[in-house]
């Protein structure tokens, strides 16, 4: 196994048939676009107060997975956050910290507000509301945030979007090249690792867990995943985000340390799961607005190893 990065990150929602190896090539990859069994069932509260490290704060299992207050396990690590971000406003305005967590790092089901301007997070709620933003498959996390751009004011996402922008993005996420990679499951709408240890092959996949469940089932904003990737494929993906197979590349528009310009948000360091989600629904046709006339010729001519490669790139950059 390779270590790439140092660093890690956070995730969420997938597929019972996520562990396994073989992966199609027609559609969307299960992997990437995970959904709950049929059968799944959340394990039910204990009762006990749960703790994550650094932190006095505790909170119950039903506490932290209340969608109008978000778990707050470190208020010295950010501003005051506003209503909107903190609890959200019955019945249909969620709190924005519970799913993209008090300070905005989000995971591989959403997406991480670290490095994103005010404007373009208003952007791209604007276009969840107008029906522009999608996924090539339906997915809850998607849902969830559609149905709050159609409820949320005018003001409240000013004030949402102000308060993400002005935290400093840093690491969380270590990207790990191998050759196997944990067996999975799902817990809760993400993966886990499988008690016992085994592992297989990763095949064309990405595969992101948390380091530690618990702390992230708590919804704490220091939890921290790795994200597993193929053998090679960083520098696959380093040589192609800079080669003349893109129409455009990745540095012209993204800047040339791919932290963002006033044309595009930073694509450093965040969740590749995520990134290549949005490739995915570029090049479907799923993801249109402001941007997606700048990406379709981009990606229309990728394959899923290509856009894995990019990705697993992209995330193993410093912030």
């Amino acid at each position: 196994m390779k270590i790439a990065t140092g660093l890690s990150a956070l995730s969420l929602i997938s597929l019972a048939a996520a562990g396994a190896p073989a992966q199609s090539q027609d559609g969307p990859p299960a992997w990437a676009y995970p959904v709950n069994p049929p059968n799944f069932q959340r394990a039910p509260d204990d009762g006990k107060i749960r703790h994550v490290p650094d932190s006095a704060a505790g909170f119950t299992l039903t506490q932290v997975r209340d969608l109008f207050a978000a778990p707050d396990w470190h208020p010295e690590e950010h501003p005051p956050m506003p209503e909107i971000v903190a609890t959200g406003r019955k019945p249909d305005v969620f709190a924005c910290g519970v799913c993209h967590r008090t300070d905005g790092p989000g995971g591989p089901e959403n997406a991480s507000l670290f490095g994103l301007s005010a404007e373009y997070i208003i952007q791209q709620t604007v276009e969840f509301k107008t029906g522009l933003r999608t996924n090539s498959v339906p997915r809850v996390a998607t849902d969830l945030m559609i149905k709050v751009s159609k409820a949320v004011t005018d003001q409240e996402l000013k004030e949402a979007a102000a308060y993400f922008a002005s935290i400093k993005q840093r690491s969380n996420i270590a990207v790990l090249e191998a050759d196997t990679v944990p067996k999975t499951h799902v817990r809760d709408l993400f993966l886990a690792a499988m008690d016992g240890g085994e592992k297989e092959p990763i095949g064309q996949r990405i595969i992101e867990i948390p380091e530690n469940v618990e702390h992230f089932v708590s919804r704490d904003s220091r939890a921290r995943f790795i994200a597993y990737v193929p053998l090679g494929s960083i520098e696959k993906g380093r040589a192609l985000a800079a080669s003349s197979d893109l129409r455009v590349q990745c540095a012209a528009c993204h800047g040339t340390d791919l932290k963002g310009t006033a044309v595009a948000p930073g694509i450093a360091a965040r969740s590749p799961t995520y990134a290549f989600r949005q490739l995915y629904d570029f090049k479907s046709g799923a993801r249109k607005g402001a941007n997606s006339e700048l990406m379709k010729p981009v990606v229309e001519n990728l394959s899923i190893d290509a856009m894995i490669a990019l990705v697993a790139y992209t995330a193993s950059l410093m912030p």
